[in-house]
């Protein structure tokens, strides 16, 4: 049984670095056999492994991501669609198009022109929402021990996964001043579907941290980024979400950096009533 424990660790270790590799080089040539070496699997295994962990191919994986980058880009960046295709690791827009149009029924152009065409969901704007102008800050990069998890983000375990990590930080001995619970995530709901949406769940650790089974290590990318104070319950995030990119960002004159936003809380849901939840939004500006 622990040996089967430890090799089941070690398989997800190695899907999280194969996953966060991804991420970094969606505008490289994603060699699916290279990715095998990476991960120290033969290609057959390693396929069948990836497939089991992401619930699709890998191939299928790295495609869904590519276009689900290109329609975030083309809805809340002036980049060119030459631009975007490259970034997304097609070698010339006619390729994005025919992929995008296969996934979505639409092509690049009609999406980013048609701006009342929505892929899965429509916006949630909140007019009533008093949206106080955000706090720009340059971040130093912060290294983070997280669980990723799959799936709707108001369906997602956080309580358990928070208390794995902090149980993996008591176990090595990692407590120190500065620990923060932040959450990455990378997919946006419009364009991704609920099963398939990806979430970091994360401590920030000042600490030395080494990946184990389903905990990975990682740096949460620095730089410049826009702060919102949002309080009030979680649900209501999606809206904060939408009225942010459809109202603040088209007034604000900043171009959004390609890496994921991110959500700090300040204070314990179990402690604090909803109306007095506190979470800042960091949304990663040039």
């Amino acid at each position: 049984m622990n040996q089967r424990l430890s090799t089941k660790e070690e398989y997800q270790k190695q899907v999280n670095i194969i996953i966060e590799h991804i991420n970094a080089h969606l505008s490289e040539d994603l060699d699916l056999n290279s990715l095998a070496e990476k991960a120290n699997f033969s290609p057959y295994h390693f396929h069948r492994i990836m497939k089991a962990f992401l619930g699709e191919s890998l191939g299928a994986f790295i495609v869904r991501l590519r276009i689900e980058t290109a329609a975030r880009l083309l809805r809340h960046s002036d980049l060119s669609v030459q631009d975007i295709a490259y970034q997304t690791g097609y070698d010339v827009p006619s390729s994005l198009s025919k992929s995008f149009k296969s996934f979505y029924g639409i092509s690049p152009i009609e999406f980013r022109n048609n701006k009342n065409h929505t892929i899965m969901r429509s916006l949630l704007l909140n007019e009533d929402l008093k949206l106080k102008a955000p706090k720009i800050k340059e971040l130093e990069p912060k290294q983070v021990i997280y669980i990723q998890i799959f799936g709707k983000y108001s369906d997602v375990d956080f309580s358990g996964c928070w208390t794995r990590l902090w149980a993996y930080v008591k176990e090595n001995k990692l407590f120190s001043a500065g620990i923060e619970h932040l959450c990455v995530y990378h997919d946006d709901p419009k364009v991704t579907e609920a099963d398939k949406l990806r979430t970091d769940i994360c401590l920030v650790l000042p600490k030395k941290a080494l990946p184990k089974g389903e905990i990975g290590v990682k740096e949460i990318s620095g730089g410049k980024y826009a702060i919102f104070l949002y309080q009030g319950p979680y649900e209501n995030l999606g809206s904060v979400y939408d009225t942010i990119y459809a109202k603040w960002l088209p007034d604000s004159n900043c171009k959004l950096r390609n890496v994921p936003a991110f959500e700090k809380y300040l204070n314990h849901p179990d402690r604090t009533s909803p109306d007095k939840l506190k979470t800042e939004i960091y949304l990663p500006i040039e």
